[in-house]
């Protein structure tokens, strides 16, 4: 059974259609990635998958339930979570009270407004576990507004994975990060498949091949194509449209 599946899902603006008919498996465990060009629609089709956009149009199922019609906050508390573009932290917290903050939160009548936040013990294990396999560990007690960017990229990684999710939705977590960075938040992706199922959108293609099992191709909206890497890299039109080289 697919863990995530949409059936012809619609978004548009007045006459502008921005995802248009889209129909995705992704299967329980895979890290799928979605890729294409600027203006295809993927952060708007995240969205939609997140919750944070009402479809015009289609079916969303997740773990088997019908999530089409449900909020942003009951998809993330059952477990479909997303990372943002832009990075989202509490820049006056430590990295692990961040993480702690997103364990609390991720929790229906979690909060506790007069305790300290690490004072809850399932939300600091879920916080150091998180911390850890966001390879953050050394920065734990570091302030979240002293860490460099590809630190808080990582960060941002921590707290999606304390907020105990199923399924993490991942938008260009490598976006304005060096050769370096790019290379370390791609190692920690790596550790984390299986673990979680994972929608990767990510313009960085070595990174993409490298993590991916199955890649779509989003164009104007559509799903052109749905396949392996090597599948990807030898089908005409996805070069010629998106890795920039001509059919023969």
């Amino acid at each position: 059974m697919a863990a995530l599946q949409t059936e012809g899902l619609v978004k548009r603006y007045g006459a502008l259609l921005v995802t248009d008919d889209v129909s995705l498996d992704i299967r329980s465990g895979e890290l799928h990635a979605l890729i294409g060009p600027n203006g295809a629609g993927k952060t708007t089709l995240i969205n939609q998958l997140s919750g944070e956009l009402r479809s015009d149009a289609g079916l969303i199922r997740f773990d088997g339930h019908d999530v089409t019609a449900q909020p942003i906050h009951r998809r993330a508390r059952s477990g479909l979570l997303r990372s943002y573009q832009i990075t989202s932290i509490f820049e006056e917290f430590t990295v692990l009270e961040n993480a702690a903050l997103s364990a609390l939160g991720s929790r229906q009548h979690a909060w506790g407004f007069w305790r300290p936040m690490l004072a809850d013990a399932r939300a600091r294990a879920a916080a150091e576990e998180a911390v850890e396999a966001a390879g953050l560990t050394a920065f734990a007690s570091t302030l979240a507004g002293e860490l460099a960017y590809g630190q808080r990229r990582q960060l941002e990684l921590a707290m999606a994975l304390a907020a105990g999710p199923k399924f993490l939705l991942l938008d260009e977590p490598m976006a304005g990060m060096s050769v370096q960075e790019s290379a370390a938040v791609t190692a920690l992706l790596h550790g984390l498949k299986r673990r979680y199922t994972i929608l990767l959108v990510e313009h960085d293609m070595d990174a993409v091949f490298a993590l991916a099992d199955r890649i779509s191709v989003l164009v104007y909206g559509r799903v052109m194509f749905t396949g392996t890497a090597d599948e990807i890299r030898a089908h005409p039109e996805v070069r010629a449209v998106y890795l920039g080289e001509e059919s023969n």
